[in-house]
């Protein structure tokens, strides 16, 4: 419905990354994710909207933190902006 997909990777050493990417020209204010228990703040790596790539600058401030919320299957999750056509890269810290 949303045309949002987000997923985990994980490497061997224990790091992980988060990608969540909007598909649709609608930004998603509020959008939840459910993030594996740990770190308490997600930082945005990557923003493709971010205005050093031409984009409106839409997005989360640099980082968002962690909220004792289940969703996806996970106890806690993070509240995203989500700008239109564009994809996040988040990793703990």
């Amino acid at each position: 419905d949303e045309s949002v997909y987000a997923w985990l990777r994980r490497d061997d050493c224990g790091g992980m990354a988060v990608v969540v990417a909007n598909f649709t020209p609608v930004p998603r204010h509020g959008w939840r994710l459910g993030v594996p228990a740990g770190p308490g703040v997600w930082r945005e790596a990557v923003n493709t909207d971010s205005a050093h790539y031409g984009g409106s600058n839409l997005g989360n401030g640099g980082a968002v933190g962690v909220q004792p919320r289940p969703s996806h299957g996970h106890a806690q999750s993070v509240e995203l902006t989500l700008p239109p056509l564009a994809t996040l890269i988040l990793v703990p810290g």
